[in-house]
């Protein structure tokens, strides 16, 4: 297997932009959402932004942050 390519950093002296970093995802209470292995939930909880408890339907799962696989809809 090959090995993921670093990011290329940005030259000050460049001519062209920086690349733009993602913001960080933040979700409230009563959220809608939807991720990657458990599909569209409801955030029910939020653990002082280092973790989200989320209603599935089925069951409920507790999703620690960078919330890399979940998308606010």
């Amino acid at each position: 297997m090959t090995k993921p390519a670093a990011p290329k950093r940005h030259l000050p002296t460049s001519p062209f932009k920086a690349p733009i970093a993602p913001a960080p995802k933040h979700f409230a209470v009563g959220d809608q959402v939807t991720h990657d292995m458990y599909g569209l939930g409801r955030v029910i909880g939020i653990e002082d932004g280092t973790a989200a408890l989320v209603d599935f339907g089925t069951a409920q799962m507790r999703i620690l942050s960078p919330y890399d696989r979940m998308t606010k809809l």
